[in-house]
């Protein structure tokens, strides 16, 4: 009897800490990649460590060009330099652009990623697969540099469980203010965009999408609070000097 008693405990005991710690697991999965994002950015604030451009990249034909880049995608003529580093002079971190071909780099929050282009909003699998690659351009909005409305989202998801996995890229859009630089590649050429509003609205509202503008906006959008789909938080920044 005690033999049975002791087994029946033993087996109990093990299918809880088995679900416990399998649950665990699923959890970090789930919400490891905005929970590294967030710990990195509140880790940076601490020590005063901040993300900088690198002065050079690799295009992607291979070439090595100098990234000091006039405001609103002027291109110099390319310069022959070695090499990057990880580290500037300075000691702040270097970021390497993902993608010059079609990209967006945000110093402040260390946001790094290829842009998938003119994906539709409206059909789930083509932006499920978008958001796999990085973030989307939606479908009908302007190219870098040109007059009207640069569309980017990052918060569709084709089930919840995919949320916040999907929604890294874009989880601390909510740290970005009024004054602060938004830089999007495009075809090899840099055009830095300087954020002027940052708003929360319903996510049945797309007036921010069909917006059109008679001067170069960038509209970025994810979900609010992160990790839900309650709520949509934009961020809209205008191309310098514009």
């Amino acid at each position: 009897m005690a033999s049975k008693r002791f087994k029946k405990i033993f087996l109990i005991r093990f299918f809880t800490y088995f679900s416990i710690i399998t649950g665990f697991i699923i959890m970090l999965a789930q919400f490891g990649p905005v929970l590294s994002v967030e710990i990195n950015y509140r880790l940076d604030q601490i020590t005063g460590k901040k993300h900088q451009l690198a002065q050079t990249v690799i295009t992607s034909q291979g070439q090595i060009q100098s990234e000091d880049i006039l405001e609103g995608g002027a291109n110099p003529e390319p310069q022959a330099l070695e090499g990057f580093g990880d580290v500037a002079a300075s000691g702040e971190d270097l970021i390497k652009p993902v993608s010059t071909e079609f990209g967006l780099v945000i110093e402040k929050i260390n946001a790094n990623a290829k842009i998938v282009p003119q994906v539709d909003p409206g059909i789930e699998k083509d932006y499920v697969a978008a958001l796999k690659e990085g973030i989307a351009q939606a479908k009908g909005s302007t190219e870098p540099g040109e007059d009207g409305n640069l569309f980017l989202f990052s918060h569709s998801t084709d089930a919840p469980w995919n949320i916040t996995r999907y929604n890294a890229i874009f989880y601390l859009l909510r740290e970005l203010e009024s004054g602060d630089r938004v830089i999007v590649f495009y075809k090899n050429r840099r055009f830095d965009y300087i954020v002027f509003d940052k708003t929360i609205t319903e996510a049945s509202d797309i007036s921010f999408y069909t917006n059109r503008y008679d001067k170069p906006v960038l509209t970025l959008q994810t979900c609010d609070p992160p990790g839900t789909v309650l709520k949509r938080l934009i961020v809209r920044a205008k191309l310098a000097g514009s």
